[in-house]
């Protein structure tokens, strides 16, 4: 019997909706970046993408993420794995920003050390001044590019160029400078529960680790 995630849609049968978030299932990031007395902010996002080096971040606009790039452009994107997303819960209910303007202060509260908070880490990283999360298994060090409004005026757009990327040992593929993708199970975030991946399908047909056992690549469109 078919389950409901891979049933296909039926033409005609679609229902016209108005959601409250289009979080469709998105990965989570934890991002550091630098307060203005030197210590670090941590904070959980589910709006990222990656175009080549270039990371694009969506953050809301009354954070202290956002405060902090638009001075101290230095920060670190931490993926966690699907284990660790009851830390990336626990910071959710947090604020690094000592004056909660525009945040609902009945689910947030401030919290000047949220590595603590969320039983997380700091590690030195190599080129940025903003620390990484030790247990976050691929940690990219970046700098913020751009930092922008979003076109409703409720966010911000951030193009951060990765500089150097971290990953656990066990994710590289021996000799070669590539994830193994079977290895790594990012933390999604659909419409607001957590979850992992599911068995590999299949893979592109520009993919640079295909395996034999693998399923028929998947078709690209140009």
């Amino acid at each position: 019997m078919e389950t409901a995630p891979n049933r296909p849609a039926e033409a005609g049968s679609h229902l016209t909706i108005t959601p409250s978030i289009l979080y469709f299932g998105t990965p989570v990031a934890l991002l550091t970046t630098e307060n203005a007395d030197g210590t670090a902010n941590l904070a959980p996002i589910s709006s990222a993408w990656a175009l080549g080096q270039t990371v694009v971040l969506g953050l809301g606009i009354h954070g202290q993420t956002g405060t902090n790039l638009a001075s101290r452009p230095d920060l670190v994107i931490n993926l966690p794995q699907p284990a660790q997303w009851a830390a990336v819960e626990r910071l959710g209910r947090l604020t690094g920003r000592p004056s909660a303007t525009g945040q609902d202060p009945r689910r947030t509260r401030y919290e000047p050390d949220k590595f603590a908070a969320a039983g997380l880490r700091a590690q030195r990283s190599q080129v940025v001044r903003p620390p990484r999360v030790a247990e976050c298994p691929i940690q990219l060090e970046a700098r913020a590019a751009e930092v922008g409004t979003a076109a409703d005026g409720d966010f911000l757009i951030v193009e951060a160029r990765v500089l150097k990327v971290h990953a656990a040992p066990h994710l590289v593929i021996p000799g070669t400078q590539h994830i193994e993708p079977a290895a790594w199970s990012p933390l999604i975030y659909n419409f607001r529960h957590y979850f992992g991946l599911g068995p590999e399908l299949g893979h592109s047909g520009i993919s640079e680790t295909p395996r034999a056992d693998r399923a028929a690549p998947l078709a690209i469109a140009r």
